[in-house]
């Protein structure tokens, strides 16, 4: 599929101000503007031409800001529910699902949503770019790009709490243009990016750049772009749990320019996004009705993200309430933030696995649960149209019978380490 491609057409937007302007290269904000703002890809085509199946994630190539496609994407599969939604008096409810499910040609195996943000974060590399990329991870993501990067030769440095390397997991080894380095345990994912944040200071690594980087959120955006064409229009409501919020961005921004392309409807679909329960910042900023995040103490946060079961959830800086950010989207579109814990997310997981017939993530779960109390609580009509957005599955299935192989650090940085011993010992890695 490389070198076949011509780059997408698109140019980029500050939220903030409105402005427009060329992506000049690895953009994350607009240039000369202070104000924290996301910016937005503004695609050249309006109306989303897809691609056949054989491109994978890249049938949505039309809006991904991507200089080429890679090796070995798939993308999200939308299927109309019959066993949950009838298990929940729900007759429009479409799962949209990333992960491992043959049965419904869902074949991403790293078994999560966050290689829709690799292979689109990735292709818009230019070929042959040197760079190291940096990226912090609870998990999911780390596993995703280390993927992605290794099958593709790309360079990546990877900054993961120590006490998430069980989800480093990869059916065949990784080649050694990837390197991982963690906060030892007791840490959690605001260490890590602590580490990522001074790494990229060194020459020649760039960071990925979470949710200001357009790439991440249209990947990301191409969950929702799988359920309107699927389904022929577009949803009443969104769910999906949340650590940061970007899936949620993403949906939202994917929602306006289907409306712009004109075939899909034009009504915005309300989010619905969850968190795990005892660890919900978003959740009482967003109740407190507070554009800004609310003050959290770093140990009981830390104590908190150890007690959850969905760790991927546990973003303290999520993007809310710069322009753009979640805050914005959710005035914008409506909707909630729903809270459940993890004996809630356990019994979703349990039935999902028996009206579906495949394993869930724990994040995935905990939006799940959301759903099915707001199915009981009369929250959603049993006709409205409703994507739930499975972010990760089939691991289970995807592990069974096969050999396992984990990424180990080459580093281990104590809790708060000293800036230049970070960037003296990462520079040695590579």
């Amino acid at each position: 599929m490389n070198g076949t491609f011509t780059k997408t057409q698109y140019i980029l937007q500050s939220l903030a101000t409105g402005k427009k302007f060329d992506d000049s290269g690895w953009l994350l904000s607009a240039p000369g503007e202070t104000e924290p703002a996301l910016i937005r890809a503004i695609y050249h085509k309006k109306q989303l031409e897809l691609k056949d199946d054989g491109f994978g994630l890249y049938k949505f190539a039309d809006w991904l800001p991507i200089h080429r496609m890679l090796e070995g994407s798939c993308a999200p599969v939308t299927v109309k529910s019959e066993g949950l939604g009838k298990a929940l008096g729900l007759n429009n409810l479409y799962i949209t699902f990333s992960g491992y499910w043959p049965e419904q040609k869902a074949n991403m195996k790293t078994c999560s949503f966050k290689e829709t943000e690799a292979y689109s974060v990735c292709a818009r590399l230019e070929p042959n770019d040197e760079h190291v990329l940096v990226v912090a991870s609870a998990g999911n993501t780390a596993r995703s790009f280390a993927r992605v990067c290794s099958d593709n030769n790309i360079r990546l440095l990877l900054c993961v709490p120590e006490d998430n390397l069980d989800a480093l997991w990869f059916d065949t080894p990784l080649n050694d243009n990837v390197k991982l380095v963690a906060s030892q345990k007791g840490g959690d994912y605001f260490d890590a990016i602590h580490i990522s944040n001074v790494a990229v200071e060194l020459e020649n690594f760039i960071p990925e750049g979470g949710a200001k980087n357009v790439a991440r959120r249209d990947g990301m955006g191409t969950t929702v772009l799988s359920a309107v064409t699927t389904i022929g229009k577009i949803p009443d409501y969104y769910y999906q749990a949340v650590g940061s919020g970007t899936g949620a961005i993403a949906a939202w921004e994917a929602n306006l320019r289907l409306i712009d392309d004109g075939r899909f409807g034009t009504n915005k679909m309300k989010l619905m996004v969850s968190q795990n329960y005892p660890f919900h910042p978003i959740y009482d900023a967003w109740e407190a009705k507070s554009r800004n995040m609310l003050p959290m103490d770093d140990e009981v946060a830390r104590k908190q993200v150890e007690i959850i079961k969905a760790k991927v959830l546990s973003n303290r800086k999520p993007p809310y309430s710069l322009a753009g950010g979640l805050y914005d989207a959710m005035m914008d579109a409506g909707g909630e933030v729903l809270l459940a814990n993890n004996d809630q997310a356990h019994k979703a997981a349990e039935l999902f696995l028996e009206t579906e017939g495949i394993d869930i993530h724990p994040a995935a779960a905990i939006a799940t649960a959301t759903l099915m109390d707001s199915a009981k609580n009369k929250k959603v009509g049993k006709d409205d149209l409703i994507m739930l957005n499975i972010t990760g599955g089939g691991e289970e299935r995807f592990k069974k019978d096969r050999d396992l192989y984990y990424l180990k650090p080459l580093i281990t940085f104590d809790i708060n380490p000293d800036s230049d011993e970070i960037k003296s010992r990462i520079k040695d890695l590579f």
